[in-house]
């Protein structure tokens, strides 16, 4: 059993929120979303590579009432009109969680074609545009945008993962633009940038069990994270007592790094 489904209940500090979180059908996005529902959020959650359909009787099976759509972030049209339908079905939007990325695949720079550096651009540093773009729409005073960050924008990432890097970097400098603009508007803008989280498609394909062994030897926590250390972090950046928080991205490593 993963950490994210073993805790105890939570008190529903996020009771009334309305939320969506993109990518929000396996790993990290999956760990926000429950911990958000539990929350007493009104949680919708985005997918790509599975039926939301699915995700969502899968959490309706764990007791958790949440929405679910099937849509492409990399999409502006796309992104735009599901943003604007799921803060119509949520009734408002309050919060909005950016975990839609990935890795794709590892090529040295060398080998890195043109198309395989358009798509990792557009499905980290585009989907976080396009959606919080959308979301701004419908945010108002107490509004909160989360974006989902990675250690590798700071330190450049593993062997092969320099587009990866360099888009995630892209999101933190996205971040702090985009909460120096908005802060007067009362809504805040922060990110965050884990490194190994287990339990996740992402490191269970891009990360041999010897690597992840190496790795959390080297965590001075001595442990890896899991989703629900991630969604402990967005959660607190989602709530009211969040409001002078602005522009931080947050390092969750378990002490590997400090940027």
């Amino acid at each position: 059993m993963s950490e994210a489904t073993s805790n105890p209940p939570l008190p529903r500090t996020l009771e009334g929120r309305h939320v969506i979180v993109t990518g929000g059908g396996v790993g990290i996005g999956l760990g926000i979303v429950r911990r958000f529902a539990a929350a007493g959020a009104r949680v919708a959650l985005t997918t790509h590579s599975r039926s939301a359909d699915d995700v969502v009787a899968q959490l309706a099976d764990e007791g958790l009432d949440v929405l679910g759509l099937r849509f492409d972030a990399t999409d502006s049209e796309q992104v735009t009109a599901a943003v604007d339908l799921l803060a119509d079905r949520l009734g408002g939007l309050d919060v909005v969680v950016n975990n839609s990325g990935g890795l794709l695949a590892r090529h040295t720079i060398a080998e890195t074609s043109d198309v395989h550096w358009d798509a990792v651009w557009r499905v980290n540093v585009s989907s976080t545009f396009y959606v919080s773009r959308a979301a701004l729409r419908h945010l108002g005073e107490g509004g909160r945008i989360i974006n989902i960050s990675s250690l590798a924008g700071s330190n450049g990432g593993g062997n092969g993962s320099a587009p990866y890097a360099t888009a995630k970097a892209a999101v933190d400098g996205f971040t702090r633009a985009l909460a120096k603009e908005i802060a007067p508007h009362g809504i805040t803008v922060n990110a965050i940038a884990p490194g190994l989280i287990l339990d996740t498609p992402f490191h269970e394909t891009f990360t041999p069990p010897a690597d992840q062994e190496k790795t959390i030897a080297s965590i001075p926590v001595g442990r890896a994270g899991f989703p629900d250390d991630v969604a402990a972090a967005a959660e607190y950046f989602a709530r009211d007592d969040s409001a002078f928080v602005t522009g931080t991205v947050l390092d969750l490593n378990g002490g590997v790094h400090f940027s």
